[in-house]
C-alpha cells in the first residue's frame, strides 16, 4: 500500500508561488503515474497536472498550463508541484494521487489528506 502526505500549502498573494511536495512511502513511486490534484469548495475535483516516468511524459490542465511544474526526485520518494503566478481561483485543497503503472483499470487508488492553498486578490 502506497501512503502519501502533502505538504507545502499557505495563503499568499495573487502573482505569488508555492512549492507543493508530496512525500511517498510504502511503495516505489517511479513505478507509478502521479498527478495532482484540485478541489474547491462548492466545485467538482480538477485534474492539475500528471508524470509518468516511462518516456517523460507530463500533463497539464488548461488551467494551469504555464504556470505549474510537476517534477519528482527518486532519492527523496518525493514528487513536487511548483505553482507560479498564481490566482485566486487557484485556492483550493490540492491532493496528490498514484496509479500503477501497468494496471489497466486500476486508475488513482491512492491518495493523499491534501494540503489548503488559498490565493488572496
Amino acid at each position: 500500500q502506497v501512503q502519501l502526505v502533502e505538504s507545502g500549502g499557505g495563503l499568499v498573494q495573487a502573482g505569488g508561488s508555492l512549492r507543493l511536495s508530496c512525500a511517498v512511502s510504502g511503495g516505489t513511486f517511479s513505478t507509478y503515474v502521479m498527478g495532482w490534484f484540485r478541489q474547491a469548495p462548492g466545485k467538482e475535483r480538477e485534474f492539475v497536472a500528471t508524470i509518468a516516468w516511462t518516456g517523460g511524459i507530463t500533463y497539464y490542465g488548461d488551467s494551469v498550463k504555464g504556470r505549474f511544474t510537476i517534477s519528482g526526485d527518486n532519492t527523496k520518494n518525493t514528487i513536487y508541484l511548483q505553482m507560479n503566478e498564481l490566482k485566486p481561483e487557484d485556492t483550493a485543497v490540492y491532493y496528490c494521487a498514484a496509479a500503477p503503472v501497468g494496471v489497466p483499470g486500476a486508475g488513482y487508488g491512492s491518495w493523499g489528506q491534501g494540503t489548503q492553498v488559498t490565493v488572496s486578490s
